[in-house]
């Protein structure tokens, strides 16, 4: 079955339900008097894991957006170790059934998640500490430097969510 690229979209989305295919897991920090540990993904995790591609960290600093882009193949699984992200998502799969869905995750050391991110769903994240966010991915597929499966849209005005802190 072929996978039709995403549609870019004007219109406003619904907030929920779950977008399809997106998965979490609940990270569990492990303390002691040395320390702690947290397991981010494990070969075991039957509902996560597929294969291995790399692993790398995104440093975001406080306020700052990166956003947006999706991959044709890779599924990604974002853990943020330090400070606090806002991760968005936005499905525009033309085929899926949760088509206009848009989900937020605040992820970081006060709610330590596991988050992945099927391939074809727009992503992003907001550093929403007062410190440095820190990002880790184990992506499916290691980057590719000659022909990067990345496509972009500049992070403000070009998906229908508003970056902008929600007072109340």
């Amino acid at each position: 079955m072929a996978v039709d690229e995403p549609t870019q979209y004007t219109a406003t989305m619904a907030r929920a339900p779950r977008i399809h295919g997106v998965r979490t897991k609940v990270l569990r920090v492990i303390p002691d008097e040395r320390g702690w540990l947290m397991e981010i993904l494990r070969a075991d995790d039957a509902d996560l894991f597929t294969t291995f591609g790399q692993t790398y960290i995104s440093a975001t600093y406080p306020g700052v957006v990166k956003a947006w882009h999706y991959h044709r193949r890779q599924v990604d699984h974002f853990a943020c170790v330090a400070g606090m992200v806002k991760l968005v998502l936005v499905d525009t799969r033309p085929e899926s059934p949760t088509n206009g869905a848009i989900n937020e995750f605040f992820i970081g050391i006060h709610n330590p998640m596991l988050v992945q991110v099927p391939s074809l769903v727009y992503h992003g994240w907001k550093c929403i500490s007062t410190e440095t966010a820190l990002v880790v991915n184990v992506p499916t597929e290691p980057y590719n430097y000659a022909e990067p499966d990345e496509y972009r849209l500049e992070p403000h005005h070009t998906l229908p969510y508003d970056w902008t802190r929600k007072d109340g």
